[in-house]
């Protein structure tokens, strides 16, 4: 479970406030309209954005002052943070030692990875050698191998045309069922949001409303998310 407990986000005269719980293992989308909050919501839940007030509790743990590294979360962000001098064989072995001092198992779990996003031949390649799609499949090997309760997507996909990010969503998806992890995902695209999520975060006029599900929401959607869907 992930609990969000009256947390209050404050960063010059923006505000934005939450109370609800995640259930582990959940897809979850966050959704509304620019500027509302969905990128500064996550980023709290992750320790890259300070509290006001309230508590991050993950599976009984508080998490609140725990920094990013050590919150069981891996984390996908939209230019994918891939190393421009390192090889995608090296990116992806980031996720298990910083360092990039592996063991044997290590880079072997780094191959198995690269092999499951469809990448077994691209590992000693640099990541101006592959195509965004393939960027995208290497940040998401890297948020495999760290083997982490919550994967979160700060849409990664965004830059991809409308094939290939519902191509890469469905990976996430199945990578998710395989690893039992949880999935917090912000989207603009609601199309994204009931291809792959069990609930929805609606996040608008300083609040980031607890999870509803998908479908029931998208089809009777309160006046405040029926103005964003237009």
């Amino acid at each position: 479970m992930l609990s969000l407990n009256k947390i209050e986000i404050v960063q010059g005269s923006f505000n934005l406030g939450a109370h609800f719980d995640v259930t582990a293992g959940q897809k979850v989308a966050v959704v509304g309209p620019s500027g509302a909050g969905k990128s500064t919501l996550v980023g709290a839940i992750c320790g890259f954005i300070d509290l006001r007030t309230g508590q991050l509790i993950l599976a009984g743990r508080d998490i609140t002052n725990a920094q990013p590294d050590a919150r069981d979360m891996a984390i996908l962000f939209q230019d994918n943070n891939l190393f421009p001098h390192l090889t995608i064989a090296q990116n992806v072995g980031l996720g298990i030692c910083p360092a990039l001092r592996l063991t044997s198992d290590e880079t072997a779990q780094v191959h198995k990875a690269l092999q499951r996003v469809g990448l077994t031949n691209f590992g000693s390649r640099k990541p101006s050698e592959l195509s965004g799609g393939q960027q995208s499949r290497a940040a998401l090997a890297r948020a495999l191998v760290q083997s982490k309760t919550w994967m979160i997507l700060d849409e990664p996909f965004a830059a991809l045309g409308p094939a290939l990010r519902a191509e890469m969503l469905d990976l996430v998806a199945e990578v998710a069922d395989e690893t039992n992890a949880g999935i917090m995902m912000v989207t603009h695209a609601p199309e994204d949001a009931r291809r792959i999520a069990d609930s929805v975060v609606f996040v608008a006029d300083g609040v980031a409303h607890g999870p509803q599900a998908t479908a029931g929401l998208f089809d009777n959607p309160p006046p405040a998310l029926k103005a964003y869907l237009g």
